[in-house]
């Protein structure tokens, strides 16, 4: 066997088995859109399609939300199409305007917020996939993508967190 053969092996034959997975977040009706945090997650590409390689995750996040301290063993990239968000990574805080990718290594602790007065719109891309199974376990399911979740009292806030405290272990994720 070559030295290139031992770096780059051979492309293995096409799987039929799997399927093209086509998403139209605005107008799917088979899309999930998640509430979660104050947030809306649309799940356009799970973990079942993809061999759970990868997910992928449209986000509509609006004025003060976005998630708080985590950190979990996937790599996570967010790609921002409209308004902007702050990133927090490992301490320091970084604005991430539309057009702009940030790309989060595994394990490492971090958390975002939008502090603008507009919603802010994220493609997220988690690598491998297992996340949206996380989100689909804590949240509640919303009509669309830019569906605001139910408003949590301060008991139901405090139930949330300690429901999402426990599973995350199952979903190799830490709440921080």
């Amino acid at each position: 066997m070559s030295e290139n053969e031992m770096k780059y092996p051979p492309i293995p034959p096409d799987d039929h088995t799997r399927k093209l997975t086509f998403a139209q977040p605005e107008c799917d009706g088979e899309l999930t859109h998640i509430g979660l945090v104050g947030d809306t997650y649309t799940v356009t590409v799970s973990g079942k399609d993809a061999d759970n390689r990868f997910c992928v995750i449209d986000m509509h996040v609006p004025p003060g939300g976005g998630p708080g301290p985590h950190r979990h063993n996937y790599e996570e990239t967010f790609v921002v199409f409209d308004g902007e968000i702050e990133a927090t990574f490992r301490g320091d805080v970084l604005t991430v305007r539309a057009g702009e990718t940030i790309n989060i290594p595994a394990n490492a602790p971090h958390h975002f917020h939008n502090a603008s007065s507009q919603p802010a719109r994220l493609l997220c891309i988690c690598a491998p996939a297992g996340i949206e199974n996380f989100f689909m376990a804590v949240g509640v399911p919303v009509a669309t993508r830019t569906s605001p979740p139910p408003h949590l009292s301060e008991p139901e806030t405090a139930e949330f967190i300690q429901k999402a405290r426990a599973l995350a272990p199952q979903y190799h994720t830490e709440v921080l």
